[in-house]
C-alpha cells in the first residue's frame, strides 16, 4: 500500500505532472464538444427554418432536434471518459502504484483550482450579460449596443464554463480515485517493491 506519497520520488512526480495536466485537457475536450453539437444543432436550424416560414408551411421537427442533441451528448463524451478512466489504470498497470498515487494527486488538486475557476468565471459571464440587458452600464448600453453583442460573446463560453466543464470535473475526481481502488490490487502486482513500474 501507499502510506505517503513524496514528491521527491521520480514516479510519483511523473505520475503528478500527467494528473495535473488531465483536468485541462478533460475541460478542453468537454468545452469543445458542447461548441460541435450546438453547431449541429445551428445547421439542423437552419434547414428546418426556411421551410417553415416558407410556402411549404412545414411543421418543425423535434424529434430530430432532440436526437442531434442526445447523439452529440453520448459521443462527444467517449474520449473524456476514456481519459478519465484508462489514466489511472496506464499511470498504475504500466508505471507503478507511485506514479498512479502522484496522478490521483495531481488531479485532485488540479481539478479543485480548475473548477472552483471556472463555475465562477461562467457565472460572472453569465452575469454580467443579465447586467447590461437590464440597463446596469446606462440605457446607452442596453441591448443591440456594442457592449451587449460582447457580453453576449462572453455568455456564449461562460455558460459551458459554468454547466459544463466545471461540474465535470467532480466526476474526474472522483472516477479516477474510484477505478485506482477497483484495480488496486492489480496496480500493486504490477508494481516492484518500491512502488515503481514492475519492469524497472
Amino acid at each position: 500500500k501507499v502510506t505517503s506519497v513524496d514528491i521527491l520520488n521520480p514516479w510519483v512526480f511523473t505520475g503528478l505532472l500527467f494528473g495535473a495536466m488531465m483536468p485541462y485537457a478533460f475541460a478542453a475536450w468537454t468545452m469543445k464538444s458542447v461548441g460541435t453539437a450546438a453547431n449541429d444543432m445551428v445547421k439542423e436550424c437552419l434547414q428546418q427554418f426556411p421551410k417553415i416560414m416558407g410556402p411549404e408551411k412545414m411543421a418543425p421537427d423535434y424529434e430530430k432536434c432532440i436526437r442531434i442533441s442526445t447523439e452529440a451528448s453520448l459521443r462527444e463524451m467517449l474520449a473524456p471518459g476514456a481519459l478519465v478512466i484508462l489514466s489511472p489504470l496506464v499511470a498504475g498497470l504500466g508505471f507503478g502504484k507511485n506514479c498512479c498515487a502522484g496522478l490521483l494527486s495531481g488531479a485532485l488538486v488540479s481539478s479543485v483550482q480548475l473548477a472552483i475557476s471556472m463555475s465562477n468565471t461562467g457565472g460572472a459571464w453569465d452575469n454580467s450579460k443579465k447586467y447590461i440587458s437590464a440597463g446596469g452600464l446606462g440605457k446607452e448600453f442596453v441591448k443591440g449596443s456594442e457592449a451587449h453583442k460582447n457580453s453576449v460573446t462572453g455568455d456564449t463560453v461562460g455558460d459551458p464554463l459554468k454547466d459544463t466543464s466545471g461540474p465535470a470535473l467532480n466526476i474526474v475526481m472522483k472516477l479516477t480515485a474510484i477505478i485506482s481502488l477497483v484495480f488496486g490490487t492489480a496496480i500493486a502486482e504490477f508494481s516492484n517493491a518500491e512502488g515503481g513500474p514492475f519492469w524497472a
